[in-house]
């Protein structure tokens, strides 16, 4: 039973993490790494399958093994980010939460950038 619950954890997560990709609100790596987890506890092949992705499987593995992101991949989710808190700092007139959307934009700035980058 619990094998079945991790793979539709893993699956769930899977969605949940390529949706990311597109939604900016929504982190990808966590998700994928998740995904990665559930399926290696669970079912190898699953596992095996993900990490063999011609997308997916580098991403994830450049970031459990080296700790880094691409610097595409940066330049990706940067310009994401700030694109879309900006367009809502734009459209939101309360001062605090335009306050508040940009220290976010900040922080997830500094996160992002504080990883090594791979070419």
């Amino acid at each position: 039973m619990k094998k079945y619950i991790l793979i539709i954890s893993g699956l769930l997560s899977l969605f949940l993490g390529i949706l990311g990709i597109f939604l900016p609100v929504l982190p990808t790596t966590p998700f994928l790494l998740l995904t990665a987890y559930c399926f290696l506890k669970s079912n190898k092949d699953l596992y095996d399958k993900l990490l063999a992705h011609k997308v997916l499987g580098p991403y994830i593995t450049n970031f459990t093994k080296y700790k880094t992101i691409s610097k595409r991949h940066k330049a990706y989710i940067l310009s994401t980010l700030w694109l879309t808190i900006g367009l809502s700092i734009y459209l939101v007139s309360i001062l605090w939460v335009r306050l508040l959307l940009l220290a976010i934009a900040i922080g997830v700035s500094i996160h992002i950038l504080s990883f090594k980058s791979k070419v």
